[in-house]
């Protein structure tokens, strides 16, 4: 299982379909408004599929592997979430 950072730009008022995408891979935070970590075993490219679905024709989205290192101020995640997976 690996963190995925999860960024978008959309155009969507309301989110509620996204977040649920969010959401469904179990283990999540929200860091940003538009910015999540998921962990999953799937590829970056696969969750980049599936949100995609949820996001409006012309939405920009990254789907990026985390690393080794990471650092972060106000995230709205918990720091203990966000040390322990990304």
């Amino acid at each position: 299982m690996q963190c995925y950072i999860i960024s978008f730009q959309t155009s969507l008022s309301d989110r509620t379909r996204l977040e649920s995408a969010m959401k469904s891979y179990g283990i999540w935070a929200k860091i940003t408004p538009d910015t999540w970590a998921v962990v999953s075993g799937k590829t970056a490219e696969v969750i980049r599929d599936h949100i995609l679905s949820n996001l409006a024709p012309g939405d920009r989205l990254a789907v990026i592997r985390s690393g080794t290192e990471a650092a972060w101020s106000n995230a709205l995640a918990s720091n203990n979430w966000l040390k322990k997976h990304l």
